[in-house]
C-alpha cells in the first residue's frame, strides 16, 4: 500500500490543470508499456471541468484518443440521456468532440431492470477489454478518478451501504436508501487494483471533510473514501487552496504540482 500524495493548487481550474497534465503523462506512458490507456471516469463538477479541458486544444492533440477505452466509477440508475447521467455528462463535455469510437466507450448501463445482471456484465466487458478472466482478481485499471461527497461518499461508495463490504466483485448494484435510490458501482477492490486513483477535491464546502478523510480517525463505514488505498498504484489527492485551510499546520506547505 503506497503513501497518498497531497497536491495543492491555487483554485478549482488549477486542480483540472493538473489532473489534465496527469492524465496526459500516464495515457503515452500506458499506450507506450501496454498499447492502451483504460481510464474509469468520475461524475460532477470538477470533473466536466477537467473533461473540457482535456478535450479542447492543445491538451486533444496530445493523446492518441484511439488507444483510450473509458469507464466508469459509478451510474445512477437513469436512461444515458437523462440530466442526471454521468454518461451524458461525459459524452457532452469530452467524447463527442473527441469523436472516439463506440467501441471504445463502456458505459454503465443501471437504466436496466435486472440491475445485478447490468453488475455482474459490466465486470465482463473489463475483463474482456483488459484481456483476463472475469473470475479472477479485479485487474488493474490505468487510472480511476474520483470526487468526495458532502457525506465522505466516493464513486457510489455510500456510508453503511451493502457495497462497501465486497470484497471478490469488482462491480455491483448499490441500494442508498438516504437518497431513495440505487447506484452501479465500482467495487473497493476494483478501485485498489488500479495503477493510479486521482481525488479531485475543490471549495472551502470540502475543507472540513478532506481534513477528516485524510487525517481524522478511522471509520471507512461514515467515511468510505478511507477505504480508497490502492494495493501497489500510486493515490493524489489533488485539492485547491480552500479546501485545504482546515489540514494540519504541518503539511501546510503542501507541493504544487504531482511530479514534485
Amino acid at each position: 500500500m503506497t503513501t497518498p500524495a497531497v497536491v495543492r493548487a491555487e483554485d478549482a481550474e488549477g486542480v483540472c490543470e493538473q489532473a489534465a497534465q496527469e492524465f496526459l503523462r500516464l495515457a503515452e506512458e500506458s499506450v507506450a508499456a501496454r498499447g492502451r490507456f483504460a481510464v474509469a471516469l468520475s461524475g460532477g463538477s470538477t470533473p466536466r471541468a477537467l473533461y473540457q479541458l482535456l478535450s479542447g486544444q492543445p491538451n486533444r492533440g496530445r493523446v492518441d484518443w484511439s488507444s483510450v477505452e473509458f469507464f466508469w466509477g459509478d451510474e445512477r440508475s437513469v436512461p444515458p440521456d437523462d440530466e442526471a447521467s454521468n454518461f451524458r455528462m461525459v459524452r457532452e463535455a469530452m467524447l463527442q468532440t473527441l469523436a472516439v469510437s463506440e467501441a471504445q466507450i463502456h458505459r454503465m448501463e443501471a437504466e436496466r431492470e435486472d440491475f445485478d445482471a447490468a453488475a455482474r456484465e459490466y465486470q465482463e466487458t473489463i475483463a474482456r477489454v483488459l484481456q483476463v478472466s472475469a473470475t479472477g482478481p479485479p485487474p488493474p485499471l490505468d487510472l480511476v478518478l474520483l470526487g468526495i461527497g458532502p457525506d465522505g461518499h466516493t464513486a457510489s461508495l455510500f456510508p453503511q451501504t451493502k457495497a462497501l463490504d465486497e470484497t471478490t466483485r469488482w462491480v455491483v448494484p448499490n441500494e442508498v436508501p438516504q437518497l431513495n435510490t440505487r447506484r452501479m458501482t465500482l467495487t473497493v477492490p476494483m478501485i485498489n487494483a488500479a495503477r493510479s486513483v486521482i481525488f479531485l477535491v475543490a471549495g472551502e464546502k470540502k475543507a472540513s471533510l478532506l481534513a477528516e478523510v485524510l487525517y481524522g480517525p478511522s471509520q471507512p463505514d461514515q467515511l468510505p473514501s478511507q477505504l480508497v488505498a490502492p494495493v501497489s498504484g500510486r493515490l493524489t489527492w489533488l485539492v485547491d487552496e480552500a479546501a485545504s485551510r482546515k489540514l494540519p499546520a504541518s503539511i501546510s506547505k503542501l507541493p504544487a504540482s504531482i511530479s514534485k
